[in-house]
């Protein structure tokens, strides 16, 4: 089985932030949303594995929570 990887795999991280950024420059709210729903279920595909999966979905809703003290 594998395991969620946190680690930095990017050779320069700042450039793949960027790239994500400049995906959403110039779209409405509602499109940017629409992006970031389509570009998840990409990757999930990508990840493949449900495990993992649900690893990412709990670390990502956690980080939530500790931005937000009291959020669901």
């Amino acid at each position: 089985m594998s395991a969620l990887i946190t680690d930095s795999r990017f050779p320069d991280p700042d450039r793949a932030y960027r790239a994500l950024i400049d995906a959403h420059r110039g779209l409405s709210d509602e499109r940017s949303a629409a992006l970031n729903s389509r570009l998840v279920l990409i990757l999930a595909n990508h990840i493949g594995d449900q495990a993992v999966l649900q690893e990412a979905l709990t670390l990502a809703k956690q980080s939530m929570a500790q931005q937000e003290p009291g959020a669901d």
